[in-house]
């Protein structure tokens, strides 16, 4: 949710709650969001300034203008419909001066139309809206989750967006109590897509574990904003190019029925250019994201109606393998990711993170793709050439190019971009500026133990092992971790229970430097250091003696 972060984080409360200790969830079969969603949500061009007759309006919008055949078909009322109170009973009701129909009937005139009725509700005792005093009440689900299911499911509802938007709870915390929504959904018999979100003004656990076994779709970062870049690595509010940086490594996650949400769209709202806007769009589209339009689509130019009626696109979103892309390459500049897709084809964004056009190249071997003849269809043009294996494009600042690429045979995985990685040995790690070792603070296993230099030891907190798939590991099961898939100079170093995201995999290089592929920086001792128990970040590679190690 949008909000006035600053004031309100100082007059923070804390959520008094009765919690008990997380139990094993297990997997979410609901047999709905087998490919990404499709739709459209009130929140980011109208907030809490919401009603029936513009709900209906956009309903007979979609349809009106094609978009509900080409897919967008759930119609997600975000936060502000409820009434303040309860009613005796403690059910949930609707605000009547805004929806004086009442959300049943609502529920109907979406349904008449072949559209799907999304609601919004947070699973602790207030909305965000009421959280940040925009919006009167405490009406959350918070020991009211087998109620409100059977309320959304009495009313027709199809899809529920349940946000945490607390700075309270652990992650454990965060895992029982989205599950006991989860369960309730199920026990009503109603397939309804479940849409969480745990990041909001809390620690970012979007990309800390898999939510498949929770939801259908989990937002990855904290809320999306109408701007290319922010310069966020994972905090309020985020960029475009953040949001990528994030979710493109959790591409391991995605699967028919659950999918990295990296949130609501922004195309068709200004801020952006239309090359950005189209790059958002592509690469929402081939990271397999939920295309929850956010803006309003009763007024739309011809550039936003071109960017969300995109076919090319749209259909390499919803195939039905459900394969999010993974990272072909990445040179911090040029960024290449490959979809592989249901009839054997491969679709290939080339993504300039720059800020000048440049020639982004792969090959159809690359991308998975074997043989000697291929047929590449431009997702913007529709133009198709051929080749026998180069991939090429001149690609403007912030653009996508997106291909289509047919023929050949596939191989059994895309080939990423080789990098020098070395046989698994153990050893310590010792810096060349400081002589002091890599260790791990207190000796603690923890999950986000922060990572320092320390007089050399020997001891099992100083023991690294380096493995053929790019990890530094420590304890055997825990790993050097960039923190919170960070990219920025600066950010911290930590350990972590190893999940083979690139914020996990560095580089051993021939000048001692250690580089961390996640962000294609290196591992740095702050300011030169050289005193016990200081904290190690990643900094621009620059030679210097404290990003130099030796393996001893």
């Amino acid at each position: 949710m949008r909000r006035h972060r600053a004031r309100a984080l100082l007059a923070l409360t804390a959520l008094t709650m009765a919690l008990t200790p997380a139990t094993q969830a297990q997997a979410l079969e609901n047999g709905v969001g087998r490919t990404p969603p499709m739709g459209w949500n009130t929140w980011n061009t109208f907030g809490c300034n919401i009603n029936e007759a513009l709900i209906k309006q956009t309903a007979d919008a979609l349809v009106s203008n094609g978009m509900r055949d080409l897919g967008y078909q759930y119609v997600v009322v975000d936060d502000c419909w409820m009434d303040p109170n309860r009613d005796s009973a403690g059910n949930l009701q609707p605000n009547l001066s805004r929806f004086p129909s009442g959300m049943k009937a609502l529920g109907d005139y979406l349904h008449a139309r072949g559209l799907k009725f999304g609601i919004y509700q947070a699973p602790l005792d207030k909305t965000c809206a009421q959280y940040f005093n925009s919006y009167p009440g405490a009406t959350g689900s918070l020991n009211h989750e087998v109620q409100d299911a059977r309320q959304f499911a009495a009313w027709g509802v199809d899809y529920l967006k349940h946000d945490w938007c607390s700075p309270t709870g652990t992650i454990n915390d965060q895992v029982r109590i989205f599950a006991k929504m989860r369960d309730a959904l199920a026990a009503t018999g109603r397939p309804i897509l479940y849409s969480i979100n745990p990041n909001s003004i809390h620690e970012k656990t979007g990309p800390q574990r898999n939510w498949g076994d929770i939801a259908n779709i989990w937002r990855t970062t904290e809320d999306i904003t109408n701007k290319w870049d922010t310069g966020q690595t994972n905090g309020y509010p985020m960029g475009i190019q953040n949001i990528v940086n994030v979710t493109v490594p959790l591409a391991s996650y995605a699967k028919p029925g659950q999918f990295n949400d990296p949130d609501m769209m922004e195309v068709g709202r200004g801020g952006m250019t239309d090359t950005e806007m189209r790059s958002h769009f592509a690469l929402w589209a081939i990271m397999a994201s939920p295309l929850i339009a956010g803006n309003d689509v009763r007024n739309m130019d011809s550039a936003t109606t071109t960017i969300l009626k995109n076919q090319n696109l749209i259909a390499i979103n919803q195939d039905t393998l459900g394969l999010q892309a993974t990272q072909v390459s990445n040179d911090g500049t040029r960024r290449i990711l490959a979809k592989r897709l249901s009839n054997g084809d491969v679709a290939v964004a080339l993504f300039n993170q720059g800020g000048s056009t440049t020639t982004i190249s792969t090959t159809a071997a690359a991308i998975g793709l074997a043989g000697n003849s291929f047929n590449l269809k431009d997702a913007w043009t529709n133009a198709v050439t051929t080749t026998g294996g180069a991939i090429s494009a001149s690609v403007p600042a912030h653009g996508t190019v997106v291909f289509r690429v047919s023929g050949g045979t596939p191989s059994p995985t895309p080939t990423p971009t080789p990098t020098p990685t070395v046989s698994p040995s153990t050893s310590r790690i010792q810096g060349v500026g400081s002589g002091r070792c890599l260790d791990v603070t207190g000796a603690s296993q923890a999950n986000g133990t922060l990572v320092n230099i320390w007089d050399c030891n020997g001891q099992s907190n100083q023991q690294w092992t380096s493995t053929a798939a790019g990890e530094l590991r420590v304890y055997g099961n825990k790993c050097l971790d960039v923190n919170n898939n960070g990219t920025a100079d600066g950010t911290g170093v930590l350990i972590w229970d190893c999940n083979g995201q690139n914020n996990q995999k560095w580089r051993f290089n021939s000048d001692g430097t250690i580089t961390a592929l996640g962000s294609n920086k290196c591992l740095d001792v702050p300011s030169n250091s050289t005193a016990n128990g200081v904290k190690l970040q990643i900094w621009t590679c620059n030679g210097g003696t404290n990003q130099r190690w030796n393996r001893t």
